[in-house]
């Protein structure tokens, strides 16, 4: 996977957060599930992003990046 097909997961993830969020009259349970699934997953793509342009300024191979879990990327917040 290299920085495009990341930046077009984004899209299509932000696209789906963006209707769920339009959405009036509230959510359903699994929408409220499905969104929250979609919050961390942005946050690993974002996070994926980073470390592969970070590589490729210092000299190293990009492809090495790696989906952290959700757990440590979630973490960054606090």
């Amino acid at each position: 996977m290299d920085n495009d097909d990341i930046l077009q997961d984004i899209g299509a993830l932000v696209e789906e957060e963006r209707a769920l969020r339009q959405r009036t009259g509230g959510l359903l349970d699994e929408e409220r599930t499905r969104l929250a699934e979609l919050e961390v997953r942005l946050d690993q793509c974002w996070d994926l992003l980073r470390q592969r342009r970070a590589k490729t300024e210092y000299g190293e191979d990009p492809d090495t990046a790696a989906v952290r879990p959700a757990t440590e990327v979630e973490n960054y917040r606090s």
